[in-house]
Formats: structure tokens, C-alpha cells, sequence
């Protein structure tokens, strides 16, 4: 008997299985790579995945409840780890990220994310800024990646005195490449260069994910 007609006797009417408490799987034998569908029975949930065994490698699992989980999808989340203090007038500074939360797929490195593959990429960085010299005409928080640029700019000349506790945010789904980058820039201009970007985890953080 061919392997196709002992399948076909196997899964009978549409059914993969004979309802015991046992995983069972197909799995797609490839020239370079394999990859498998199955039952995670211990689990109760249906995984797609690299290799030919069950759950080592899983890519995206779908419970009873219909809630869909990707475990490998590129995400990540850090912290200051340290102040970037001084923020230089009439330039471009970068902002120092040296804490991470998590890093999946460890994409994130040098305060720079680099995406793995081409896709949508939703990203969010929130700074705490002190000591904002009333000199200054404005500032300028820009998250960029290699296509094109999301700023947000507070001026400064609304305000009276120094200002502490300033919170800078800005929030962006942007298209990117495979081995495009993504890192966060500050500037001010004109005042003294004494504002800090203050290691603040609750207030200062990069977050990024890859949507699709």
C-alpha cells in the first residue's frame, strides 16, 4: 500500500487521530527545511512549527479559546539603564537604551533595532526629560528609521523658567526592510545644554513589534 492510501485509511472520514490522549501531527518533509502541523494534546492546542517534532520549535499556537499566540514574533522593550545627561543644542543626540526588559529575536543592540524581515513594525518611545532650559526656542524627539522620520516638538517658549519632569512620547507604525534600523534621537535648540534624559523605566522606554 502506497504511504498516500495509508493516510487515507488512517485519517478515514476527515479525521486526524482516534480521540486518545496522544499529540499527533503532519509534517512537511522539505529539501532544506521541515515543518509540521499538529496537536499538542497535553496542551490543548493546535501549533504550527519548525522541524518535525511537536511543539520544540513552535511558530504560532491556537488554544480552545481561540486566542493565538506567536512566541518568535520580533518584539522587544529596554530602559535607559543610564541618563543621558547634557542634551547637545543645534544637534542631533542619541538616546542611550543599555536595559533590556526582553528582546525575541534579539534584534535590539547598540541602542538600535534592526528588523530581521521586511513588514510593518509598530513602534512607541516615551522619554522623561529634567532640567529644560527656559532659553530654549523648542525641542525635538524624533524616532527614525532608515525610510523616514516620526517627531513630536515641545516649545519651550510657552513656558516660564526651567522645567522639570517633561514627558516626550511618540507612537508609529512604520514600513521597514530586512536589516533596516530604527533608533531615537533628541535635539534642542538654542538655551544651554543642560537638559537629561533620565533613566526612568516607567517614563523612559523604547518598545517596538513586528505586525505583519
Amino acid at each position: 500500500m502506497s504511504r498516500a492510501a495509508e493516510l487515507a485509511k488512517f485519517i478515514g472520514d476527515g479525521t486526524l487521530g482516534l480521540g486518545g490522549a496522544e499529540d499527533k501531527k503532519l509534517v512537511f518533509d522539505g529539501n532544506a527545511q521541515d515543518y509540521h502541523v499538529g496537536l499538542d494534546d497535553s496542551e490543548d492546542k493546535l501549533t504550527i512549527g519548525k522541524g518535525t517534532a511537536l511543539g520544540t520549535t513552535a511558530h504560532m499556537t491556537f488554544d480552545a479559546d481561540g486566542q493565538i499566540l506567536k512566541p518568535l514574533q520580533p518584539c522587544f522593550l529596554v530602559n535607559a539603564g543610564s541618563n543621558t545627561n547634557n542634551v547637545a543644542v543645534g544637534s542631533d543626540t542619541t538616546v542611550t537604551f543599555g536595559s533590556e526588559v526582553f528582546d525575541v529575536g534579539s534584534n535590539f543592540a547598540s541602542n538600535t533595532f534592526t528588523a530581521p524581515v521586511t513588514g510593518k513594525y509598530l513602534f512607541t518611545v516615551s522619554l522623561r526629560i529634567d532640567t529644560f532650559d527656559s532659553a530654549a526656542s523648542y525641542m525635538v524627539l524624533k524616532l527614525k528609521t532608515s525610510n523616514r522620520e516620526y517627531s513630536q516638538i515641545v516649545d519651550k517658549r510657552q513656558t516660564n523658567g526651567d522645567t522639570e519632569y517633561n514627558t516626550m512620547r511618540v507612537t508609529a507604525i512604520a514600513d521597514m526592510d530586512d536589516n533596516d534600523t530604527c533608533f531615537i534621537f533628541i535635539k534642542q535648540v538654542d538655551g544651554t545644554a543642560q537638559a537629561d534624559v533620565v533613566d526612568d523605566a516607567s517614563l523612559t522606554f523604547f518598545s517596538g513589534y513586528l505586525l505583519g
